[in-house]
């Protein structure tokens, strides 16, 4: 049986100091005053930790992100230069680090840098090899685009549309990016003194993840899916070794299913990643391996833990092994024994996600044990924390102590229920309006997470408090199909979504109407994405909610599996069967089939360049609501792609907009 031990000291990991007295609560434009901490990297010895450093830029409208360092103990707190991804030399003595698509060193005891390279693609994925001397990176490697025949040339001086671009690739965009560079991304190799990279892989294979070193520098370990059908086996990759002085690659996986995120042993003898046997089901829990060097002898380390580990680290000792996995909608910092006894480190991981309470945040680990994690709870976003096996978690860093510190924030309540559907308990939180009254009665929010395979958390959202300072009782959840609560759990959508995870949030609505508190003729309705998809069903299901906003929704599952950028990822996993073959089962799961039974006034808020939920699938319902005569409208938000959150006004625009349409149709009967 799997024991998991947990060393955490919670009053002193997750404290932070209680705000002085109320001022206001959280206001639209505090969203540009937040700053959170995104990769903390402890240094070797364990006494200092860089960090990535994101605020927002009010004149820009977009993140900036700078690199800072502060000591162990919370001391020298300070900016060290723009730039990300920032990676400790083995000794300690260097940085290396990513700014204006380039690879920089800095040398730590002088504060001088230099430019390593001069690449015509960003790099990532930095890491040093053992001996300091060179670094790996993965970088983009483009190709021509096809044509069938040559463009017509202009005349010299003429103004011409561009030429026509052809399409030929399984996969040509991308949400967020828009359409995709015509190329391969390859893992190089690069000599700290400078000159020109190495490039490690070849082949029409792409190459996303870093790389991982054997101790004797000879070999690079990394994930990839090198074979032949590569493109259609979208759902698999191996763990394959390359030689760096015969230039030979080889599998050391082959079975079917993801085996990513390798990590080397300190004494070279096996390498721990990260898979499972693909079963094509839409949930399944990705555990912690270890292999000999060679690829024989694999084993499930964590076998017995019912949770998706992540980022696998070896202690210097070779015996334990450092990871991360979400338990419950919180992510943890644990290690375990090559036997699997687990113990948990750290709680609370995360915060880089400040718009809504998603998962987040990573980790790194010293030569002597200690750790540094980014940290979140409901009241702060991202801050930097430390601690070790033996010792208590610090929180070092005070980001937003005066902002947030100046603010009365909605208090988080955790909170559980059980389904009516088949009596499960299912997990979610209530955010109340500052200086909430028990006695008196809220209007009420149901917001609902996106994913559906992804979850919330007791996390800072700015989303969830700007609700409640309008004055609204908010819960958000983790109805069925959610992560964080083990594989048969998180599976129970197969072939069945929306399914009973409508009956889990109606009664999580029921639940907190129990409590007194909530005016039962103002209910609202809301999410974005899977929760968007959840809110045109609802609407299509009761009348009970008085107005409904549908974020970025699918409401139409076969238009939505052709068109999206990731159109391929439904077959046998979410629907049986394809579409062309068998329209039924994505017809059945389609909001569109319910809505003539709508009569909720619902809006549709969407981004203009959405490739995830293309705009299409917003306009299909505003426009069949309109038909209808059903109080309807659809909010574009210019730029935007599926995350309509990732400038911060286009944030402050959304809530506000959502705010509006609620108070547009909530009745005066509530306080």
């Amino acid at each position: 049986m799997l024991r998991i031990t947990s060393l955490v000291t919670l009053a002193a990991a997750l404290a932070f100091p209680s705000p002085a007295a109320a001022q206001t609560p959280f206001q639209p434009m505090d969203v540009f005053q937040l700053e959170f901490a995104v990769d903390p990297q402890i240094s070797p010895d364990g006494e200092r930790v860089v960090y990535v450093r994101t605020s927002m830029d009010i004149m820009t409208d977009r993140q900036r992100t700078e690199l800072w360092i502060v000591n162990a103990d919370g001391s020298g707190h300070r900016r060290l230069s723009a730039g990300a991804s920032p990676r400790w030399s083995p000794d300690g003595a260097r940085l290396a680090y990513v700014a204006d698509d380039q690879i920089h060193l800095r040398w730590m005891d002088t504060g001088e840098t230099a430019t390593l390279t001069q690449l015509l693609e960003s790099p990532s994925g930095l890491r040093w090899s053992p001996d300091g001397s060179r670094i790996a990176f993965n970088m983009l490697v483009p190709y021509p685009p096809p044509q069938l025949v040559a463009p017509p040339r202009p005349p010299p001086g003429a103004e011409w549309a561009d030429p026509p671009i052809m399409e030929d690739r399984f996969k040509g965009r991308q949400d967020g990016i828009g359409y995709l560079d015509f190329g391969f991304h390859h893992i190089f190799v690069l000599s700290v003194e400078g000159g020109t990279p190495v490039q490690v892989t070849t082949g029409d294979f792409q190459h996303p993840g870093p790389a991982a070193w054997t101790p004797d520098g000879r070999h690079l370990v990394f994930s990839s899916n090198r074979n032949e059908d590569w493109e259609r086996d979208y759902r698999n990759s191996e763990i394959y070794i390359a030689d760096l002085e015969g230039g030979a690659i080889r599998a050391l996986t082959d079975r079917s299913g993801p085996d990513t995120s390798p990590a080397v042993s300190p004494d070279g003898q096996r390498i721990a990643f990260v898979g499972n046997e693909d079963r094509l089901r839409t949930y399944q829990v990705r555990r912690l391996q270890v292999m000999n060097l060679d690829g024989s002898g694999r084993r499930d380390v964590t076998a017995g833990l019912d949770r998706s580990v992540a980022n696998p680290v070896w202690a210097a000792d070779g015996h334990r092994i450092y990871f991360q996995y979400d338990d419950e909608g919180n992510r943890k910092v644990a290690f375990t024994t090559l036997d699997g006894e687990v113990a948990v480190l750290a709680e609370s991981a995360g915060g880089s996600s400040y718009g809504l309470p998603y998962s987040s945040g990573s980790f790194s680990v010293s030569t002597g044990g200690a750790f540094a994690l980014n940290q979140t709870r409901p009241d702060r976003p991202g801050e930097v924390a430390v601690g070790a096996p033996d010792a208590t978690v610090r929180r070092i860093t005070a980001l937003n102590e005066d902002l947030l510190g100046q603010r009365t924030l909605g208090e988080v309540e955790e909170i559980w229920w059980e389904s009516s559907f088949d009596g499960r308990r299912v997990h979610g939180w209530i955010v109340k309006p500052p200086d909430f009254d028990p006695g008196k009665q809220y209007p009420f929010i149901l917001e609902i997470h996106g994913g559906p395979i992804s979850h919330y958390g007791d996390r800072f959202s700015a989303e969830m408090q700007m609700f409640a300072a309008a004055g609204y009782v908010v819960l958000y959840s983790n109805p069925r199909g959610s992560t964080s609560y083990g594989e048969e759990f998180g599976d129970l959508l197969y072939h069945n979504y929306p399914g009973n995870d409508y009956d889990d949030l109606m009664s999580g609505v029921d639940a907190v109407i129990a409590r007194g508190y909530v005016d039962e003729d103002n209910l609202f309705v809301t999410g974005g994405s899977a929760g968007g998809i959840m809110t045109a069903w609802i609407v299509g299901k009761t009348d009970r909610f008085r107005a409904a906003v549908s974020e970025k929704p699918v409401i139409n599952w076969i238009s939505k599996t052709l068109t999206a950028d990731n159109w391929f990822n439904y077959f046998g996993n979410r629907y049986e069967g394809l579409p062309w073959e068998d329209p039924e089962p994505y017809w059945k799961f389609s909001p569109l089939s319910l809505v003539g039974n709508v009569t909720t006034p619902t809006m549709v808020l969407t981004g203009s360049l959405d490739l995830r939920t293309p705009l299409s699938e917003s306009y299909q319902f505003f426009h069949a609501l309109k038909f209808r005569g059903i109080d309807t409208a659809v909010v574009r938000i210019p730029g935007a792609y599926h995350n309509m959150s990732r400038r911060p006004s286009e944030l402050i625009a959304k809530v506000a907009n959502q705010i509006a349409w609620f108070e547009k149709y909530r009745t005066s009967s509530g306080n």
